[in-house]
């Protein structure tokens, strides 16, 4: 499979960094050394890509070019490790995932995400980090600067991480509450992974949780009897979702088929979309952070606990 080929652009908008900077950077440092096409056309690899995207991380965090210009590629990942450690920037460890994704380093993956979760707590590094991080990502997504090998290596790693906190809440904690949330995506939507943290915040507030993930078709969820009249829908959608799948199928089929239900509507790089849509909707909110659906659970709750003393 033939390389892919980035241009200096490309390599201003994935880093950061102004492309007269990389140049001065290439003459004076000889920091990254660009090929050119047949037609003399400067292009730049995965690697020159890499190396600046390590760079670009230990400048924002104070280190000087002409201290690290010299370095090989594994003393920066090393001192890209470190660097973030010590390092309560969100945007220095989001740019770090996004180099260890682009190179599939799971170590380096891993280090950042655990020592953000040892630091944070997991849902302030879900909150802080991975949500802004998957947002990101949807934008390389749609400009084709990640692949499938690399989207997919950076999802399971996440996933587990969530799969393992869901796991450790107890069972009987969620179930005393008597509400059950159904989560749900009608699409193979790459970003399941805000839905599955939703779940997880779900779980944690007390709520029972009916999680169906991704690739699921409306029609399927009225055939099966699968929603049950107290229940309430957790919806989550994605920039995969086209205007006419908003509002010629999603929208009349929930108001048709569950007029009453309570709706969360979450929806990953559409804000406007979701929040349109969810005027459309009956009794639906628009979810846009776990703290929404916090005070969103939270006041069910209390009212709830309130009803049987009027």
């Amino acid at each position: 499979m033939q390389k892919r080929q980035y241009s200096i652009g490309d390599l201003e908008k994935l880093s950061g960094i102004k492309a007269h900077t990389i140049r001065v950077w290439e003459r004076r440092h000889g920091v990254i050394k660009p090929e050119r096409t047949d037609t003399n056309i400067r292009y730049y690899h995965e690697g020159e890509l890499l190396k600046l995207l390590n760079i670009s991380i230990l400048i924002q965090s104070g280190y000087r070019i002409s201290k690290i210009s010299d370095l090989g590629i594994e003393e920066l990942r090393d001192l890209v490790i470190k660097t973030c450690a010590e390092s309560d920037n969100p945007e220095i460890l989001i740019e770090t995932l996004i180099v260890a994704m682009l190179s599939l380093d799971e170590y380096k993956f891993l280090q950042v995400l655990n020592d953000s979760i040892d630091k944070r707590g997991i849902e302030n590094t879900f909150e802080e980090i991975e949500i802004p991080f998957v947002k990101r990502l949807g934008l390389l997504c749609d400009e084709k600067t990640i692949n499938e090998v690399q989207r997919n290596f950076m999802f399971n790693l996440i996933r587990q991480k969530l799969i393992v906190a869901i796991d450790s809440i107890k069972e009987d904690s969620f179930k005393a509450i008597g509400k059950r949330i159904v989560f749900f995506m009608p699409k193979a939507e790459w970003s399941e992974i805000i839905l599955l943290f939703y779940s997880f915040v779900a779980r944690k507030a007390g709520f029972e949780v009916l999680y169906l993930g991704p690739s699921i078709p409306l029609e399927s969820l009225r055939s099966d009897n699968s929603i049950n009249k107290n229940d309430i829908l957790f919806l989550s959608l994605d920039s995969t979702c086209s205007d006419s799948e908003l509002n010629n199928e999603i929208v009349p089929f929930l108001n048709e088929n569950y007029p009453d239900l309570l709706k969360f509507i979450s929806g990953m790089n559409i804000k406007s979309k979701v929040e349109q849509m969810t005027k459309e909707l009956n009794n639906a909110k628009m979810v846009c952070s776990s703290d929404t659906l916090i005070a969103i659970l939270t006041e069910l709750k209390n009212k709830d606990t309130a009803e049987p003393g009027c």
